[in-house]
């Protein structure tokens, strides 16, 4: 005889059954979060060409298809990186342009700053150097980049410059021009971090070395009177 008591239809778990679809929910919002914070670290490591989206997720602690659940391939992995490290300090920036009220060289200062703590002084530092090293490789990557980071975050800063032009505080030179010879430095020092570092150690602090560069660049920039006249 069939029993048809609820005792029938109550079917057996095993413990862990229950535990991965609520552990699953619990951290469904964090998780593209977490398999960007392991793609930075990855991209930065080994570069674009040699990371594989099943690197990010072992680094990540998921599976290879839990990357494709948020990512189409790895380019999309990638740019979204970008997104969410360095677009909000370009648009920072821009900001900064639209917004300052006071002495040029003031804003030229603190957008070399800002820039400097992400090329140089954060994890993001490995991008800059990724782009420069595969650029050759993926030239539509590197020109979304240049386009969504470099362009812009050069035109602010030549805006910037432009402004203390007009105002009298620097002499006329070419913004543009001037705005890629401030950055120029900080590549370097992004380089250097990601490479020659590991082996040799600089004879100065990267603190100083920034601000040795803004002295320079900034003083170059001063009409010629005033630079005669100390």
């Amino acid at each position: 005889m069939t029993r048809t008591g609820s005792h029938a239809r109550r079917r057996p778990t095993h413990p862990g059954a229950r535990s991965t679809r609520p552990r699953w929910q619990r951290r469904k919002e964090e998780r593209p979060s977490e398999l960007l914070d392991a793609a930075l670290e990855v991209f930065a490591e080994r570069g674009f060409a040699a990371t594989r989206l099943e690197d990010v997720a072992r680094r990540a602690g998921v599976t290879k298809g839990t990357m494709y659940l948020y990512f189409a391939n790895k380019e999309a992995l990638f740019k979204e990186v970008v997104r969410k490290t360095t677009l909000p300090v370009v648009e920072m920036v821009e900001e900064l342009v639209r917004t300052h009220r006071g002495p040029a060289r003031d804003l030229v200062a603190q957008i070399v700053r800002r820039r400097w703590e992400v090329i140089v002084d954060s994890p993001v530092s490995g991008i800059p150097k990724l782009m420069m090293s595969e650029a050759g490789n993926f030239p539509e990557l590197s020109r979304w980049y240049h386009d969504e980071v470099i362009s812009r975050n050069n035109a602010a800063l030549a805006r910037a410059i432009e402004l203390g032009i007009e105002s009298g505080e620097f002499r006329q030179v070419d913004p543009r021009r001037a705005a890629y010879l401030a950055v120029a430095p900080l590549l370097i020092a992004a380089m250097w971090k990601h490479s020659f570092s590991r082996c040799v150690t600089l004879p100065f602090d990267s603190a100083s070395y920034l601000e040795s560069h803004l002295e320079i660049f900034l003083r170059g920039l001063e009409p010629r009177t005033s630079r005669s006249r100390s």
